[in-house]
């Protein structure tokens, strides 16, 4: 199950940042429910704003 996420979270932040392999990319569409990748793209997405939100807060103050 850990490793599972691990490789979710792993191919997610690399096509988040656009550096996934094509081969990476073939096994995720071939791995079943894209439900998993689309509820990890929106909580690194959610993630990327709250850190960018609070980096400006740091650095206005």
């Amino acid at each position: 199950m850990l490793s599972r996420i691990w490789r979710v979270f792993h191919s997610t932040l690399a096509a988040f940042f656009g550096v996934q392999t094509h081969n990476n990319r073939q096994k995720d569409f071939q791995a079943g429910s894209p439900i998993p990748y689309i509820i990890m793209g929106i909580i690194l997405a959610v993630i990327l704003v709250a850190s960018l939100i609070s980096l400006v807060g740091q650095v206005l103050s």
